[in-house]
């Protein structure tokens, strides 16, 4: 009987060890998230979930009994955030359509397999900027549990607004009292949300809405606002939202004088932190581009985690690209978005990597390399900037940059890496060859 306890006992250490053997990443270029110079011949070591070392060959011994993984002639970097996604849509042009049917497959399929398609194509943190609220939380929890493969995600909830639009009201709340403003937040924070996303704050009675602002705020949530109109960037910069949502004001050729000197005015302000902002251009910009090469809308990456008869009914209602209405006008709007674009940047604002991945011919598999490649290729910013405004910043923005944003020690494991120069050629994002989630190799 000893004899048994004592090898029983021995078995279980045996295997703790074994669960707990290092991974150490070798020879690989590290971009490790910071903005700085590349580590070339890097080596990291991962034990459990988390990194335990960073350093160079010859500098940084690998222990023994250690599993090896070789990047040779491949750049390693910090897992992509993509800090604006809808896990609840995938691609399909008709809303209306969608909302009606598919809300009963939301949580079990949709936003599953939108997660698993990020996840796959190197995203291990996103945002989610809009979606029912029991949803929303229960698929993050399954994901944070390990009962579903995803990103680490940060979920808002339903969208606050002055009126849903009519069908929508499963995600989308009205607010027109400032009783309501902080009720619903309270709501929402309660519930367990990572943050406020607010739309159309300039419909919302401005009371109110510096209510819901302040409220979020008391519960130490951030506030996430739209900035398609002139009015919501004033309002939202009023308040004090901490981080503003797309490349706005429609068609304009540029961001008004006014506006713009808020905007510096506020980041001027250090001891208010960063403003933060998420342009999300490739959408747009891409548009037509798309239309003309439809090609990538065949690719079936999108198709995982999807039933057959949720891809025949994306796919009929993309038959037509250039018909589709919510495009009509991106044609005048589309040259506008690097001079747009710039203007933040110039005025200090801090850009991060979003791309409302799920909006029409948008898939999850596709929208964030195609961001990172907009920005690099279109618009010129250096490979490391674009790099970092998918990595470090947005875990600062959601403050959790002790954890995550970059390959660093004491960090989770979370890196991702591609053969070949990834700051020459960005867009060989768009097949990641690994990925690693808090010390698990996933792809």
């Amino acid at each position: 009987m000893r004899y048994l306890l004592t090898l029983a006992v021995a078995c279980f250490l045996c295997t703790c060890v074994r669960a707990q053997t290092v991974k150490a990443l070798v020879g690989g270029t590290l971009i490790d998230g910071f903005g700085g110079t590349p580590i070339y011949n890097s080596v990291i070591l991962v034990e459990g979930d988390r990194i335990k070392a960073v350093g160079t060959e010859g500098q940084l011994e690998v222990p023994e009994g250690a599993e090896v993984i070789s990047t040779e002639g491949m750049s390693v970097l910090p897992g992509l955030w993509d800090m604006h996604v809808h896990l609840m849509i995938n691609g399909h042009s008709d809303y209306a359509h969608w909302d009606t049917v598919y809300p009963p497959q939301l949580a079990e399929i949709i936003m599953p397999a939108g997660a698993r398609q990020l996840l796959m194509a190197g995203v291990t943190s996103a945002r989610d900027l809009g979606g029912p609220l029991e949803e929303s939380l229960s698929v993050r929890d399954r994901i944070n549990a390990g009962e579903l493969e995803g990103p680490t995600m940060y979920m808002s909830g339903p969208f606050l607004q002055a009126q849903p639009y009519p069908g929508t009201e499963a995600f989308r709340w009205g607010i027109q009292t400032v009783a309501e403003a902080r009720s619903k937040v309270r709501e929402l924070a309660d519930a367990g949300v990572d943050c406020i996303k607010v739309v159309d704050q300039d419909q919302i009675p401005r009371d109110a809405f510096m209510a819901l602002v302040d409220e979020a705020h008391l519960r130490g949530l951030p506030v996430v606002a739209h900035a398609h109109r002139p009015e919501e960037i004033r309002l939202g910069l009023e308040a004090g939202v901490d981080c503003f949502e797309h490349t706005g004001l429609s068609s304009a050729p540029e961001y008004p004088e006014d506006v713009m000197e808020m905007i510096r005015e506020r980041t001027a302000q250090m001891n208010l932190g960063p403003l933060y902002w998420t342009p999300t251009v490739e959408g747009l910009y891409n548009y037509e581009y798309t239309r003309d090469n439809p090609e990538k809308l065949d690719s079936d990456c999108w198709h995982e985690g999807l039933t057959p008869e949720i891809i025949a009914d994306i796919e009929a209602s993309l038959q037509h690209p250039g018909q589709l209405p919510y495009f009509q006008l991106t044609p005048i709007r589309q040259p506008t978005l690097e001079r747009k674009v710039n203007q933040l940047k110039d005025a200090g604002v801090v850009l991060m990597v979003g791309t409302d991945s799920g909006i029409p011919m948008k898939f999850h598999c596709q929208s964030t390399w195609n961001e990172l490649d907009v920005w690099t290729n279109e618009f010129d910013f250096p490979a490391i900037y674009t790099i970092k405004a998918a990595t470090y910043w947005p875990a600062k923005m959601m403050g959790v940059d002790a954890d995550y944003g970059t390959v660093s020690e004491g960090k989770y494991a979370d890196i991702i890496a591609v053969e070949g120069d990834v700051l020459r050629h960005i867009d060989l994002l768009q097949g990641v060859d690994f990925v690693m989630k808090h010390g698990k190799r996933v792809k």
